[in-house]
């Protein structure tokens, strides 16, 4: 283990991630400290993973916290320099920290974000700069799955912000980085495995949540950072498919797609009267 990995600290936030996380936690090396976040206050799975991994930490929420806050939990127990959040739904390829670690080199640790590459490349979106002969994005932003922090270069007193359930956290999180003068890149050639809306056991419950949260976050980042007027043009379009869709779905008795558009926009119509995301899988 080299000391670029001795300085790294896993955190994962989970939620009734038994039946994927173990396979995520068996691509990291034992060598490094791992603490995952349980949201569904289940203690089996702390017994489960601490008795099959030594360098694993479970913490036990007792309350399902979101994305933003059980993060924020699992970073405040971090005593190295970085904190890599990791969705349970994620496995490193072999190659991953070793190309992280030679970015990291490259950089001179002057970075505040560093993500890897997806194993089937990465949706790039707001790229910067390019520097392909050291295989590096300067990028905008990165997706909350796979991201190494860099504490040192962050001050922040909660690094997410918390009024996010779920959804655009890691997107806000950017944001502000970017608009302190921080710097975020992508290791075009570390590389990760990210199965997508792996991470939670399906129930119709947890995807009416997802869909509520979702719209209700859209608002609230464009709100946040761009005013009232961007927040309903970027969420206007949405609105009228989900009331087209809705209707849809009631002439023709699909319960499941009329409530995840009831749900969709119950959620914007909480953010238009700047309530708090308040839903959670247990309320429906």
């Amino acid at each position: 283990m080299n000391n670029f990995e001795k300085n790294i600290t896993f955190v994962i936030v989970s939620f009734k991630s038994g039946h994927i996380i173990e396979k995520c936690i068996q691509s990291i090396s034992s060598n490094i400290k791992i603490i995952v976040v349980e949201n569904s206050n289940n203690v089996f799975i702390k017994k489960n993973l601490e008795n099959k991994f030594s360098n694993v930490e479970v913490v036990i929420a007792k309350k399902n916290l979101g994305y933003g806050k059980g993060n924020n939990l699992g970073i405040s127990k971090v005593k190295t320099q970085y904190a890599f959040i990791l969705n349970p739904d994620t496995v490193l390829e072999k190659n991953c920290l070793n190309e992280l670690s030679k970015v990291q080199i490259y950089l001179k640790d002057d970075f505040t974000i560093l993500a890897p590459n997806l194993l089937n490349n990465y949706g790039y979106f707001s790229i910067r700069k390019k520097n392909l002969k050291n295989r590096i994005l300067d990028v905008d932003y990165v997706k909350g799955f796979a991201i190494l922090i860099n504490l040192k270069k962050i001050n922040f007193k909660k690094i997410f912000d918390e009024s996010f359930f779920l959804f655009l956290e890691e997107i806000d999180l950017c944001k502000r980085i970017k608009n302190l003068g921080g710097k975020i890149f992508v290791a075009l050639n570390s590389k990760i495995q990210h199965s997508g809306k792996q991470a939670s056991e399906y129930s119709l419950n947890v995807e009416l949540c997802r869909n509520w949260h979702w719209m209700w976050s859209l608002f609230h980042y464009n709100y946040k950072h761009f005013g009232v007027l961007v927040a309903y043009k970027a969420t206007i379009s949405k609105f009228l498919s989900s009331i087209f869709k809705l209707f849809v779905a009631l002439v023709f008795f699909n319960k499941k797609h009329f409530l995840i558009h009831y749900y969709r926009l119950n959620g914007l119509f909480n953010a238009f009267l700047k309530k708090r995301a308040w839903l959670r899988p247990d309320n429906i």
